[in-house]
């Protein structure tokens, strides 16, 4: 995904929506807030498209890398069985065959890990701006029924710009309507908080609990895979982590 999408994203997510209000607000139009969910439609199909490219590369790195820590664990049982018998030359040759594919395996998972984090970076991302947009949405129209009680009761001479000045206007129904747009705005600002907390905690759970599972397979290899060079076998295959080659 090109840096320059997450830039305009990332702008877009941390744009203040009291600044945006205000600034609609300055022109007495809608207009400014129109043109923000334009950009954010726009950025959010462009993100979901690139989401969709990465998560299938993801998929087929994973595969990839499955397949060949799979035959590299088969070889290095095979090898055991060679050593068994005592065929070295075939023994060796599996060896060199056994380093290639873990070798293989292994810039295959460092590929696949890397391109997990930024597969759930964009996702991340994508729920930060849908948020922003639906908040945009949502007070799009409180904005233009304001901007409409304001010019038509024509309370004050002064010129109205921010929020904080429609709270000071004599006019109870007006700034009454202003302190309920700050208070959705601010609660949109907490929400957003809150979704972004908890989606890294996921994160960071999944990630910990694969990690436990794997740890556990690994002791599970050796304590019930026998003795001798069969708990070799078991325990000589690729893991997440690295893979060790049978001497």
């Amino acid at each position: 995904m090109a840096s320059s999408l997450f830039e305009k994203i990332n702008t877009m997510v941390s744009a203040s929506l009291h600044s945006l209000v205000d600034r609609a607000l300055e022109t007495n139009s809608v207009a400014v807030m129109d043109e923000y969910i334009r950009q954010a439609e726009k950025n959010l199909d462009a993100l979901e498209d690139s989401a969709a490219t990465v998560g299938g590369t993801v998929k087929t790195l994973k595969r990839k890398y499955e397949e060949f820590a799979a035959a590299a664990e088969k070889l290095d049982r095979d090898i055991d069985t060679l050593i068994l018998k005592g065929k070295d030359d075939l023994a060796g040759a599996a060896q060199a065959e056994l380093n290639a594919k873990q070798q293989l395996a292994q810039e295959y998972y460092e590929q696949y890990q890397q391109q997990e984090q930024q597969y759930q970076s964009m996702l991340d991302m994508r729920l930060k701006l849908e948020a922003r947009l639906t908040a945009v949405r949502g007070e799009r129209e409180h904005l233009r029924a304001l901007i409409e009680l304001t010019e038509a009761k024509k309370t004050t001479t002064k010129t109205i710009k921010s929020l904080d000045q429609l709270s000071n206007v004599s006019d109870r129904e007006i700034s009454g309507l202003a302190e309920q747009i700050r208070g959705r705005l601010d609660t949109e600002d907490a929400r957003l908080d809150m979704a972004t907390r908890n989606i890294r905690d996921q994160i960071d759970e999944v990630v910990r609990s694969g990690e436990i599972d794997r740890q556990l397979e690994e002791r599970r290899r050796r304590l019930l895979g026998g003795s001798g060079g069969s708990t070799q076998a078991a325990s000589g295959g690729s893991g997440d982590s690295g893979m060790t080659s049978s001497s």
